[in-house]
């Protein structure tokens, strides 16, 4: 038997998804079982699967000790880089700088050196992440960018605090702004797009229409040219609706694919530009709550940028 006291990073979960991180050793059907047996119970009583745990209850699991995983001497995060770009830090969250090239979270050609990787990484070292002291939580992302694309990503440093950015991030209570180098010159240096986006989920891609069909959602991205020079434009993008490659997907349907974008952009411009970067970046954040944040009241208002976009600064020196 062991039993667990639920502390604030672990409180609000139901019943079932706090043992399924807990003890993800122990098959779904038979934790049902054990909790309809009472073998698993909360406060020494049985529990339903969608009871919802509070802080400082004591949760009790009469199961086998072979379903209880060992924590790790080492922990594998341990080996990610050491190198993040931090541009505001405190208590709750931290705002990082992405990098191209990056991934967010592991996949199945990189498990160890990725962004979340690197997050736990540092806040181990700090002393503030102990991973044998939380039961369930660990640093989380609350947004993540693609791995060919740069930009400001939030990391939730307690329960609470994901909790929260998560909604706000559902409520589009944040506003972010990307820059980006698109192909050819825009009529119009500034407006606001709408057309019609539906994503393929078996190719990873979307296809975007000038009027709406079915299954597909509607876009709506405004724009404004920067600069201009050889054939390409500097580009402020704020997106007004949150969808998968909207920026890329747009701006190729009105006929300005991004500078090394390879899934919607052309090729053939690419290679006379000699770039395989994607040319995108979220650059710009800020919070604008409409509603309570609770513990994050605090950040409502705030703006924070990422100082050094790459190629924002070869366009303007000329060595883009």
């Amino acid at each position: 038997m062991k039993s667990f006291t639920i502390n604030k990073n672990d409180a609000n979960q139901r019943l079932d998804k706090f043992i399924t991180k807990t003890v993800p050793l122990l098959p779904q059907g038979l934790m049902y079982k054990y909790i309809r047996l009472k073998r698993i119970k909360v406060n020494g009583k049985r529990a339903e699967i969608s009871t919802r745990l509070q802080v400082n209850d004591l949760v009790e699991m009469y199961i086998n000790d072979e379903f209880f995983e060992a924590a790790p001497e080492k922990y594998d995060f341990l080996r990610a880089s050491t190198k993040l770009d931090i541009i505001y830090e405190d208590e709750n969250i931290i705002l990082l700088d992405k990098k191209v090239g990056l991934l967010s979270h592991p996949d199945e050609g990189e498990y160890v050196d990725t962004l979340i990787t690197r997050v736990e990484r540092y806040l181990y070292e700090k002393g503030e992440y102990d991973p044998k002291g939380e039961n369930s939580f660990a640093p989380a992302l609350a947004n993540r960018i693609d791995r060919n694309t740069g930009g400001i990503v939030i990391t939730a440093k307690n329960a609470e605090s994901l909790r929260i950015l998560n909604q706000k991030i559902k409520d589009r209570e944040l506003s972010k702004v990307y820059l980006c180098i698109a192909h050819g010159y825009f009529d119009k240096k500034q407006a606001t797009l709408t057309a019609y986006l539906k994503k393929d989920e078996k190719k990873n891609k979307v296809a975007v229409y000038d009027k709406p069909r079915d299954d597909a959602k509607e876009i709506r991205t405004r724009y404004k040219v920067l600069d201009e020079k050889d054939n390409l434009s500097l580009v402020r993008v704020e997106l007004l609706t949150g969808r998968t490659h909207q920026i890329r997907a747009h701006l190729a349907h009105e006929g300005h694919p991004l500078l090394g974008d390879g899934k919607y952009g052309t090729n053939a411009l690419n290679k006379e530009k000699g770039y395989k970067k994607q040319c995108l970046y979220s650059y710009r954040l800020q919070f604008t709550f409409t509603t309570d944040a609770g513990i994050l009241n605090y950040l409502n208002g705030k703006c924070f940028e990422a100082k050094d976009v790459w190629f924002e600064r070869a366009f303007k020196d000329g060595t883009l």
